[in-house]
């Protein structure tokens, strides 16, 4: 349901977020030289010199196999700030760990506390689900851009404001062996940057889907607060209209 005027209702402005803090600086067990803060690593890219992108087990795991992907050894809070050459080794660790540990590895990020993160620090999560997500149809929508091998859309049925899907041109399908997996995720670290210049920092969840040899990778802007209509009767109430959401995008 589209409803735009929800958006104006009392309590729906979210508060500013503060810049880190010392204490957040200080006690981070994801900087470089807080390496002793965690378990020891599955893996460190690249194989030499300084790590960028580390990986390892989650303390707090919701299932057997639970890992962590440190997208920086700097103290950055959203994948929009992560370099280029950072997003192709997280895309990188990704792959290799699902190769290493084979089975239903799900990727996903979770960004901001209201989105379920734990820890400022930018990371995603790779979680060994006991069986294959299912496949769901590429959601119909509209053009937001293409580039790198991707496109990037707004589905006609988003559920929440600015929700979109990075998908490959072709037909791929498996985003854990293909080659246009770090072409993604640059993808949607720039469409986070325009979400910010539009709305400011914005908590998000970002996670795959999967079709017949067909992947996409959704971006979940946590602008609405969730509850019991979209929880217990899957009844999801945005309000922005797609179309501006996609007139937005392109002109940020």
């Amino acid at each position: 349901m589209i409803a735009p005027g929800r958006a104006k209702r009392p309590g729906a402005a979210r508060p500013a977020l503060d810049p880190p803090s010392p204490d957040e600086l200080a006690s981070c067990p994801f900087c470089a030289g807080h390496e002793d803060r965690t378990p020891p690593q599955t893996l460190v890219l690249p194989d030499a010199g300084d790590w960028k992108v580390r990986v390892v087990p989650n303390l707090y795991p919701a299932l057997e196999r639970q890992e962590v992907v440190v997208h920086s050894r700097r103290h950055i809070r959203s994948i929009a700030e992560a370099e280029d050459d950072e997003l192709e080794l997280v895309a990188a660790a990704w792959q290799r760990r699902a190769a290493d540990e084979p089975g239903n590895v799900f990727p996903l990020i979770n960004e901001g506390r209201e989105a379920g993160a734990s820890l400022a620090h930018s990371h995603s999560q790779l979680i060994w689900l006991p069986e294959p997500t299912p496949e769901l149809a590429r959601p119909r929508g509209e053009l937001v851009l293409e580039r790198d091998g991707v496109v990037v859309s707004c589905p006609w049925a988003a559920r929440v404001p600015y929700e979109t899907v990075i998908a490959p041109a072709g037909s791929d399908g498996d985003p854990l062996t293909s080659p246009l997996l770090g072409a993604a995720l640059r993808t949607l670290a720039g469409l986070v940057r325009r979400l910010q210049e539009l709305e400011g920092r914005v908590p998000l969840n970002a996670w795959f889907e999967r079709g017949e040899d067909d992947w996409r990778l959704v971006l979940f802007p946590r602008l609405n607060l969730l509850a019991a209509l979209e929880l217990g009767a899957g009844v999801f109430v945005n309000t922005l209209p797609p179309e501006e959401a996609v007139t937005r995008l392109r002109e940020a």
